[in-house]
């Protein structure tokens, strides 16, 4: 089997944040996610959720594109029997990224349209080049997003802003991604990749089980009711009082002034 998702973990050297990790997509010339790109996504997702020396994660196509989308040609081929059995799949490979419980951020050049929007939609933080392009295009062949557009786009944008991108199927330049809050960095293209490691070094010197319960309750309070998300934060909230990194943040707190702890990421 071709690789097209490598895994690469940063060792501490120059330009290699120590704990952090990134997953290449690596099937040229459009980075399209075809089925195997998939399954080797859930399976890079799979093995960095087991990994607690990676502490964030950065999703990254390359210098020129992101994901252009799904294999338009490998749809094609396939019938309604077919797509009932794959369309759920095709999902859950997806959401094996946006459910690990590590910072993402997604590194965006060129193309991120269709299922590579929504690939970059799992991620926590989108850094996108300034001639990066977006969108979610599906509308033109005629069926509409399948691997979470429909549901993230509205979650991080608005359901009024999501139905005009979907429903047009137009692209959106950078400028308008970060207007309307699809987008958090735009930089230039040469500086996508250095920006989203040093963004993700930050977040892997945390306290990572406070921020695993920080994503949990956020995400989690997203998808129910407000009573429901008090009750999950607070559940998550009490937890973090039997880890170390607790003892470390308010002992050094109390001692030093904030934002001087060092942590560990250890339970007690």
């Amino acid at each position: 089997m071709a690789e097209l998702v490598r895994v690469e973990v940063g060792d501490g050297s120059a330009g290699a944040p120590l704990g952090v990790a990134t997953i290449l997509l690596e099937r040229p010339p459009m980075n399209a996610l075809n089925t195997q790109m998939q399954e080797q996504l859930r399976a890079a997702a799979a093995l960095l959720r087991s990994d607690d020396s990676v502490r964030a994660v950065v999703l990254y196509g390359g210098e020129k594109v992101f994901a252009a989308g799904a294999d338009v040609k490998e749809f094609a081929g396939q019938d309604h029997a077919q797509m009932m059995r794959d369309a759920g799949r095709l999902s859950s490979s997806l959401s094996a990224l946006a459910a690990l419980p590590k910072p993402v951020i997604a590194a965006v050049t060129g193309y991120a349209l269709g299922g590579g929007c929504e690939l970059a939609l799992t991620a926590d933080f989108r850094v996108s080049a300034d001639n990066a392009r977006w969108g979610q295009p599906e509308i033109l062949l005629g069926v509409i997003p399948g691997a979470g557009g429909t549901q993230r786009l509205p979650r991080l944008i608005g359901p009024a802003r999501a139905k005009d991108l979907i429903f047009s199927g137009r692209f959106v330049e950078a400028d308008e991604a970060l207007a309307i809050g699809l987008v958090d960095v735009v930089v230039p293209a040469a500086q996508v990749y250095p920006t989203a490691l040093a963004l993700a070094a930050k977040f892997a010197n945390g306290p990572a089980l406070a921020l695993a319960a920080a994503k949990a309750a956020i995400d989690g309070g997203l998808d129910g009711d407000l009573g429901n998300g008090l009750r999950l934060e607070s559940h998550l909230f009490a937890s973090l009082f039997a880890t170390a990194d607790r003892t470390i943040g308010m002992t050094s707190f109390i001692e030093d002034g904030p934002g001087k702890a060092r942590f560990t990421g250890l339970p007690q």
